[in-house]
């Protein structure tokens, strides 16, 4: 007599329940990590905001002998300033490529001090609360703490 194998290449329903709890268990584990990550990207983003600010200021300082006064604040390397020292040689079109201060990841501006108490100026961001102080996403970042 004949016989006739069946080959079944599907998957059975408890294979595909297998699958989709071990998926559901990846996914617990995982999606609670990722969600932390936007806060320290935000964090990040303003350490490259600073240095980039930093370079417009390093360069400021070359052109005109020295840094803007927090009186001109950050506004100096994108305007011509209009009070205290005016700069002897500010750049034609300043020195931030889009043209303005950029604000920091929370929507804050940068606090700018100069001269400053740790250095030529200090530079700050006051994290996601906008007050000095704080811990964790609302830790401030500072321009000399930067590595």
């Amino acid at each position: 007599m004949y016989r006739r194998r069946w080959n079944n290449s599907g998957f059975t329903l408890i294979e595909l329940m297998v699958v989709i709890v071990i998926l559901g268990i990846l996914a617990g584990l995982i999606i609670p990590r990722i969600m932390g990550r936007p806060e320290e990207a935000r964090q990040m983003k303003a350490r490259i905001q600073m240095e980039s600010i930093e370079t417009a200021l390093r360069l400021y300082k070359l052109d005109n002998g020295g840094y803007p006064t927090t009186e001109q604040g950050l506004q100096a390397l994108v305007e011509l300033p209009t009070v205290g020292e005016l700069p002897r040689a500010w750049r034609e079109g300043g020195y931030l490529e889009k043209g303005k201060v950029p604000k920091d990841p929370w929507g804050n501006e940068f606090i700018y001090l100069s001269p400053g108490v740790h250095g030529d100026y200090d530079l700050m961001s006051y994290g996601a609360d906008g007050e000095s102080g704080g811990e964790g996403k609302n830790q401030d970042i500072n321009s000399w703490e930067l590595e």
